[in-house]
């Protein structure tokens, strides 16, 4: 139900080996759903439950970047599921001093 994928627009290529947390706002704060590291391609698919809710993907970009010059560190993107019969997509769009998401497909 929840995937991502991020995309060096640097080079021009996925992003790979990246971690990425999927957590879940509850009343006892951020509960932890799924960490995983994005694949070859950039990917990750979330196995989750499909629940309506807030939810926070946190890219650790840092470990990416290291031994780069760049101004972003670990990103939060947080965001609402509102209809459990669709997927959610998140993607990254990133590059050493810039980032962007939009609700995929």
């Amino acid at each position: 139900m929840i995937s991502t994928h991020i995309l060096d627009t640097t080079k021009g290529a996925p992003a790979s080996d990246v971690t990425v947390v999927l957590e879940k706002k509850t009343d006892k704060g951020w509960q932890p759903v799924g960490i995983d590291k994005t694949n070859a391609d950039g990917r990750i698919v979330y196995d989750c439950p499909k629940e309506k809710g807030v939810y926070r993907l946190t890219f650790h970009i840092e470990e990416y970047f290291k031994g780069e010059e760049h101004f972003f560190m670990n990103t939060p993107v947080v965001f609402q599921i509102k209809n459990t019969d669709r997927k959610y997509h998140v993607p990254l769009l990133l590059n050493p001093f810039g980032l962007s998401t939009y609700r995929g497909s």
